[in-house]
């Protein structure tokens, strides 16, 4: 006969299982980040992003509101459906982190637009920067785009930074480039407004091709199948 050892029962014997939703809630919030003055307040922010969210702005009732409203706060709140609440999430962390659209790094903003202003900057004396004059340069400068306060001609008289400005570049000699910007008149191009206008962050959704990634190979399948069964008739 072979003895075996009796098997052991522990008795009252708690199991705890924590969710990640749960740990989800005790993680605490970021800080709320200071209002630009090119983003000012929540309904500019709906607005820039897009997607018609600029419709619930009346839901989200201040600037903190709209940096710490959960998801399931704003589906409570009516902002639907789920794509945009994830939509709305994304862009605000990417602006806690300081990731702008075209604009939110403007300074000098004056009923909703920021002038903009094409300067040749006096560069760095150790600057890696060809310093021979040619037909669209001044030895010595760099070109780009500032941002400066409404009526203002002569950036570098007035004392404005001379910092450029993302997304917004020059090509040629005179030529200001960046979506969404309207050349001021009599500036002779050297001169552009930025407005702070719906949408002009937005990015946009992808556009679903024969059913999309995951229905693409059945929808096809059965286009062919058809076509293949109109040709014998």
């Amino acid at each position: 006969m072979i003895l075996r050892p009796a098997p052991r029962f522990v008795a009252n014997t708690t199991y705890t299982y924590t969710s990640l939703r749960k740990l989800h809630h005790r993680i605490p919030l970021r800080p709320v980040p200071a209002p630009t003055p090119f983003v000012p307040d929540a309904p500019t922010f709906l607005s820039l992003i897009g997607r018609k969210l600029a419709v619930h702005a009346g839901k989200i009732p201040s600037w903190e509101a709209l940096f710490t409203l959960s998801s399931s706060q704003l589906r409570e709140l009516g902002v639907e459906p789920a794509r945009s609440r994830r939509y709305l999430l994304q862009w605000r962390e990417k602006f806690r982190n300081g990731e702008y659209g075209i604009g939110g790094d403007a300074k000098y903003v004056s009923d909703g637009a920021a002038e903009l202003r094409l300067v040749e900057a006096p560069t760095d004396s150790n600057a890696r920067i060809v310093r021979v004059a040619t037909a669209t340069h001044t030895p010595g400068t760099r070109k780009m785009v500032v941002n400066v306060p409404a009526g203002t001609t002569d950036p570098l008289k007035a004392g404005v930074p001379l910092r450029p400005l993302e997304g917004i570049r020059v090509v040629g000699a005179k030529t200001i480039q960046g979506p969404h910007l309207e050349v001021l008149k009599g500036t002779q191009g050297l001169g552009a407004k930025l407005m702070a206008k719906e949408g002009i962050w937005e990015i946009k959704r992808g556009r679903k091709i024969d059913g999309g990634e995951r229905r693409q190979a059945e929808v096809r399948f059965k286009r062919r199948s058809e076509e293949n069964k109109a040709k014998k008739r």
